[in-house]
């Protein structure tokens, strides 16, 4: 099997992504693990992660690193957040996540993963977790909510300057009646001032309707 390590801890094996399993032995969601000179790698699935499916349509710089303290808004039950733990394995990742129910999942993997600390917030309300996280050095915003970019400049707050944001569009939970592209547009333009825009990524065919977009604060 050929491995080709396409970012910090992120890995090509045979055109398929994975990442080095931070608990061996440990799924999160049925994914296949691998075991390969003397390590054992997560294979991780597209279609249910927006970040993997950015790095397969080409996403240029991968700023989570080995020892990044990464504030996850909308961790939902740790798919991709588990990844981006892996990634991280010498930083911190902080889960805000609002469903109780969607809670109640994540905690076991944040149990099998002692970098990834589990909160139960909704991500508006930024100064009820924000001691707790204190400055961080990257953002990762993947939330259903009407009012997305207000989310991240209210969570910018807690970002360090020239850090990085990673920004899911979801057009559909912002206004269904308009065109995606026009709810990218506004999305976007309401972080004027906070943020340059770095990349725009589309994501089909792994998912639909949404914009993945790299920000970096001013």
């Amino acid at each position: 099997m050929e491995v080709k390590e396409l970012f910090d801890g992120v890995y090509s094996m045979d055109g398929r992504l994975a990442t080095v399993n931070s608990k061996r032995g440990n799924k999160v969601y049925g994914e296949e693990l691998v075991q390969l000179d003397g390590k054992e790698y997560r294979l991780w699935n597209p279609y249910r992660s927006k970040l993997a499916a950015s790095i397969l349509n080409g996403l240029k710089g991968m700023h989570i690193k080995q020892g990044s303290r990464v504030l996850y808004l909308g961790a939902a039950t740790g798919t991709t957040a588990s990844h981006v733990g892996d990634i991280a394995s010498n930083g911190e990742v902080f889960c805000v996540e609002f469903s109780e129910r969607n809670m109640r999942e994540l905690i076991p993997v944040c149990e099998a993963r002692p970098n990834m600390l589990p909160l139960l917030y909704d991500a508006n309300d930024v100064d009820k977790y924000g001691n707790t996280v204190g400055t961080c050095d990257i953002i990762y915003q993947d939330v259903s909510a009407r009012n997305q970019s207000e989310i991240m400049r209210k969570n910018s707050a807690l970002l360090k300057k020239g850090g990085y944001a990673y920004f899911i569009i979801k057009s559909q939970s912002i206004d269904i009646s308009r065109r995606p592209e026009e709810v990218f547009r506004q999305e976007l333009k309401g972080l004027e001032g906070v943020f340059s825009i770095e990349e725009k990524i589309d994501l089909e065919p792994y998912d639909s309707l949404h914009l993945f977009a790299v920000l970096r604060k001013l």
